[in-house]
């Protein structure tokens, strides 16, 4: 985490949450960390083992910032002086330039443990009740295995900058000894404007028929044609220069609970650096990427038909009526993303009664939103 208090995901962010500490101690004694990642649900069940008591933890809402940058590097040729008179070119790269811009940005949430927020609950004996964990031992589901999909977003991958005509094999094959004993750049310049102008005239002999020797079939001639290509290109990019274009991919943890005593805030995200692409909010070498948080609503606790709040059950099942929050990506007074999103910190926790689950004739079952710890839905279980 860097002085922000933002963290970056690793670039192997698939189990980022698998690896996260267990609070249950039920929990942790069944999973353990090698085989968190391997599985991805864990279920337990209210036995006499355990007194026919459940332990879990709700879940607490994290935010993760995706950014997609693109980044630029040109820089000059060795002949870029003599780019007008040899080519006709006015307009060669002169120095060397790096820029960045933001292509993209995307928003997820996803819950972790909430250490505030851990119950024990205890049922009836002989009750077959159980709860389905996921992967960081949070809850899934109770009296069902049917779990809620995950807050899933399309993350774009990074591409490598393309090797640029002068890093190419063909880059080494225009290099004549004549030019390698020369001492003279102007006289190099002069060399290399002439192996173009013969490259062009021998491609085109070879295209009208009237090489001396022409290839014996059309996938040879096209062999041929493309290194001659690659050749030109490398000889016209000592003249005008190259340009080097990738893009990086960096995702970074947010932590909302600045929403808990304030209405809005902004926070640094990461900066966009010319040299380095995407770096930490504390690396003053960017500009700033800001994440906007606002409170569109919170939780409110269940009242009855005159509008009183109904009390807590007696040992109640805990889950959490969840607020909602605005999370908008910003650079350069430009928007790059908004979302909508349920989350615990702005929520309030409320509980089912525990006879609910262990009803002989009517049991009930319960899926949980793992981002929120939110009932997404409630029904009659299956025996």
């Amino acid at each position: 985490m860097n002085k922000s208090g933002i963290d970056r995901l690793p670039s192997n962010a698939t189990c980022r949450l698998m690896k996260l500490p267990l609070i249950s101690l039920i929990t942790a004694a069944l999973m353990t960390p090698a085989t968190i990642c391997a599985q991805q649900a864990q279920r337990l069940s209210a036995t006499k083992a355990n007194d026919y008591g459940l332990v879990y933890s709700l879940p607490r809402t994290m935010l993760s910032v995706t950014l997609e940058a693109e980044i630029t590097v040109k820089k000059p040729g060795e002949f870029y002086r003599y780019a007008p008179k040899y080519l006709n070119v006015s307009n060669p790269i002169t120095k060397e330039s790096h820029s960045v811009r933001l292509l993209s940005a995307a928003i997820s949430s996803y819950g972790v443990q909430d250490t505030e927020e851990t119950f024990s609950i205890q049922f009836k004996s002989g009750s077959p009740v159980y709860v389905t964990l996921d992967e960081a031992g949070l809850p899934l589901a109770i009296n069902t295995e049917e779990v809620a999909e995950r807050d899933v977003v399309s993350i774009p991958e990074a591409m490598k900058a393309k090797p640029t005509p002068l890093e190419t094999p063909a880059a080494k094959q225009v290099i004549s000894e004549e030019m390698l004993q020369s001492q003279s750049t102007a006289k190099r310049a002069e060399l290399a404007a002439q192996a173009i102008f013969a490259i062009r005239q021998t491609r085109s002999d070879l295209i009208t028929g009237q090489a001396d020797n022409i290839p014996p079939d059309g996938k040879s001639l096209q062999l041929m044609l493309d290194n001659l290509q690659a050749q030109e290109e490398a000889l016209t990019a000592m003249f005008l220069g190259t340009t080097s274009v990738s893009t990086q991919v960096e995702s970074f943890i947010v932590n909302p609970d600045a929403l808990v005593d304030n209405d809005k805030a902004r926070i640094p995200v990461a900066r966009l650096s010319a040299i380095d692409g995407i770096v930490d909010s504390d690396d003053m070498s960017g500009s700033p990427v800001y994440l906007d948080l606002s409170t569109i609503s919170h939780g409110e606790m269940p009242v009855n038909e005159k509008g009183q709040t109904l009390p807590f059950p007696k040992n109640g099942v805990p889950y959490r009526i969840p607020g909602e929050l605005q999370a908008t990506v910003l650079y350069d007074g430009d928007i790059y993303a908004s979302r909508k999103l349920p989350a615990s910190q702005l929520g309030i926790v409320y509980g089912l009664a525990p006879n609910s689950f262990t009803d002989k004739k009517a049991p009930i079952y319960v899926i949980y939103d793992p981002t929120t710890g939110a009932i997404l839905r409630q029904g009659p279980a299956q025996r």
